[in-house]
């Protein structure tokens, strides 16, 4: 038995049959810094239900993240018994279409359902389905394949986020995610987490304990300090958190925690806990000056955000827009409420009626849904999708605009805002006098160091006077604390300000809609097809399909799959053996490769330069993946290349 776990297929954020430009595959870009122009914050997430599903069942599995058409269909035909699908509402029409396709080309190929799309009104007869999960999937999915139910979660090693850009500038990742539980008991009538899992929160890991292990863990294999933890209101079981820091001081553990949580829960534990348990981002909920949710209540909310500020946590305030009580005049009263509140980031959503939601069964029973909108519509960063009374959809799509532009307006940009939240943070964490926040305190000061990096920039492309001022100020407060800047940060404030004008241009050519790569990550794979793939050369963890004929006249090899440092260098050696051996020409195709990790291709390239007037290496200029990598590459080794219009097959 083998099983398939596949997200949605791209491309993503277009407009096509199947899906819309504003429903773009970046959570912060698409939500956040969307108006932000060359300051959004750029990066993608993987699809980490999947990773998680696959690290805790028995079975053989292949998870593929964001493929195209054409390699979902190429992996299906390889006769999974289970293909399972994840999606969300306005991907409805990709994934009936990805059933319809597993029907055709794997009919004895059973089809799994998962995602907040399965929540869909009358989906069992929508999408061609075996089975659909909803809630937590875990224990769903040991039952479908007759496993055990009961036994220990096991927390995958997954990167928070990948292909990360600020100015341009591609960056490493450094950070891991980290999924505690899922659910959220508040129960607001809106959130669809909530409504999916039935109002309850099922923690994976219980103690502080089991959470210092993982982390551990992931810092041992990763090497990675800082998390994501994707946990709807992460504070709510607060002896978990504290026993967490205890066990951080004791073996001395700076890690650093990007959370979710409520005001409540905020007030709760206070921001100087927060700042020792290592929180350099909370997302909060506001929702509306107006509205008043049972979390908020009796809170100074914008005295809470200076406070976490304060000490150094970057703080993104959410806010719901179109709710029943806006018109034209209260709407505006929200957004300015919002932004007044000096968040580092600032997310407005137009409020969503989702399947699922106390929210929809409201307003499908006061009849004002607007069925007649595609799903792919209803995604929260456009129009409206009911009928409400003092809003078109035209004008939603106005103020939603105007509200981002707003708040980046009157605030400027929210790297803007963390530079000033790190510095301040730094002043704040200083003065404490015991031994572990005065680590956090140094920590917090080499965070501030990189920002400076990036002040020049942010002063030169400041958008306007309010903004100017501000950074002008910033940067006044840096030199104060920090005095004359090092050799090293003067040359990194010219090569951000280099990358940001590239990135300006970029923006006015249109050229900055990035497309996330594909990913293919294998589980437990038998010693039998271990031993196969050992002698096709493969690594078990990233594997390389490699297609070639010695025989033609120039040899033509193409590579498919995913190309890593590892199998690069076993690539390479095979390649130098024969060219050694003949004088002969080596035409190489990328135009099937999926992945491209790290400096994998360079690497590549370093060891094969010295035959590369023998070498002619051609790929695809749509192909994402080698276009990505090749835009990193040396001027020098650029030259080995050919763009074609059309790919090279292998005979």
């Amino acid at each position: 038995m083998k099983l398939l776990l596949t997200s949605v297929f791209g491309p993503y954020g277009v407009d096509d049959d199947f899906g819309r430009k504003e429903n773009v595959m970046e959570l912060f870009h698409n939500q956040i810094t969307r108006e932000q122009g060359l300051f959004s914050l750029r990066f993608n997430h993987q699809s980490f239900g999947l990773y998680f599903l696959a690290e805790n069942i028995d079975v053989p599995t292949t998870v593929l993240d964001f493929p195209s058409k054409e390699r979902f269909i190429k992996e299906i035909k390889k006769g999974y018994d289970y293909v399972g699908i994840s999606f969300i509402l306005p991907n409805f029409i990709k994934a009936r279409y990805m059933a319809e396709q597993i029907r055709k080309y794997a009919p004895k190929t059973k089809i799994l359902l998962g995602g907040h799309g399965t929540a869909i009104p009358g989906i069992e007869t929508l999408i061609e389905n075996d089975n659909i999960c909803r809630g937590e999937g875990v224990k769903w999915l040991r039952k479908v394949l007759g496993e055990n139910t009961r036994k220990p979660i096991h927390h995958p090693i997954m990167d928070s986020v990948f292909s990360k850009r600020i100015l341009g500038m591609k960056l490493k990742t450094d950070a891991a995610v980290l999924i505690p539980g899922v659910g959220c008991k508040n129960g607001c009538r809106f959130c669809a987490t909530t409504h999916f899992f039935e109002k309850k929160y099922t923690p994976f890991f219980n103690t502080g304990k089991e959470l210092f292990d993982v982390c551990q863990k992931i810092e041992k294999k990763l090497g990675y300090d800082e998390f994501f933890i994707m946990d709807e209101n992460f504070l709510k079981v607060p002896e978990r958190a504290i026993e967490l820091v205890a066990l951080m001081e004791k073996h001395n553990k700076l890690y650093r925690f990007g959370i979710f949580s409520s005001a409540e829960t905020i007030k709760q534990m206070g921001p100087e806990f927060l700042a020792r348990l290592g929180v350099s981002f909370l997302w909060v909920g506001v929702e509306s000056k107006h509205e008043i949710y049972e979390k908020n209540r009796g809170i100074d909310i914008k005295q809470m955000i200076k406070s976490l500020r304060d000490h150094g946590i970057s703080v993104l305030a959410s806010g719901i827009l179109f709710s029943e009580h806006h018109d034209q005049q209260t709407i505006m009263d929200d957004i300015k409420f919002l932004v007044d509140l000096e968040s580092d980031f600032v997310q407005f959503m137009g409020l969503g009626p989702l399947p699922g939601t106390r929210l929809y069964h409201d307003y499908d029973e006061q009849g004002i849904l607007r069925k007649d909108i595609p799903y792919e519509e209803w995604h929260g960063q456009h129009q409206i999708w009911f009928k409400h009374p003092h809003f078109n959809l035209e004008e939603s799509a106005r103020f939603l605009k105007d509200a981002f532009r707003y708040d980046y307006d009157k605030q400027g940009s929210s790297l803007l805002r963390m530079c000033d939240t790190v510095l301040r943070g730094y002043v704040t964490i200083s003065r404490y006098k015991d031994s572990f926040m005065q680590k956090r305190a140094q920590q917090l000061k080499g965070w501030a160091e990189q920002y400076r990096m990036m002040l020049e920039a942010l002063q030169r492309f400041a958008h306007n006077d309010i903004v100017l001022n501000k950074t002008k100020k910033i940067i006044e407060r840096y030199d104060i604390e920090f005095g004359d800047r090092s050799l090293k940060q003067k040359i990194g404030e010219k090569v951000a300000s280099y990358y940001a004008k590239r990135e300006a241009i970029k923006i006015l050519l249109g050229q900055n809609h990035y497309q996330p790569k594909t990913i293919i990550a294998k589980y437990r794979v038998s010693v039998k097809n271990l031993a196969a793939e050992a002698l096709k050369g493969k690594s078990f963890s990233n594997m390389l399909d490699i297609n070639l004929n010695w025989n033609h006249e120039p040899i033509i090899v193409e590579l498919a799959g995913t190309l890593d440092k590892v199998n690069a260098r076993a690539f390479a050696k095979r390649i130098l053996g024969r060219l050694k051996k003949e004088d002969c020409i080596v035409k190489l195709n990328l135009n099937q490769l999926d992945a491209i990790e790290d400096d994998s291709l360079k690497r590549l390239l370093k060891k094969i330069k010295k035959y590369n007037q023998r070498i002619q290496i051609v790929f695809n200029d749509g192909v994402t993946v080698v276009n990505d990598a090749f835009a990193d590459l040396p001027e020098k080794l650029k030259t080995m290349f050919i763009k074609e219009e059309l790919a090279i097959s292998s005979p």
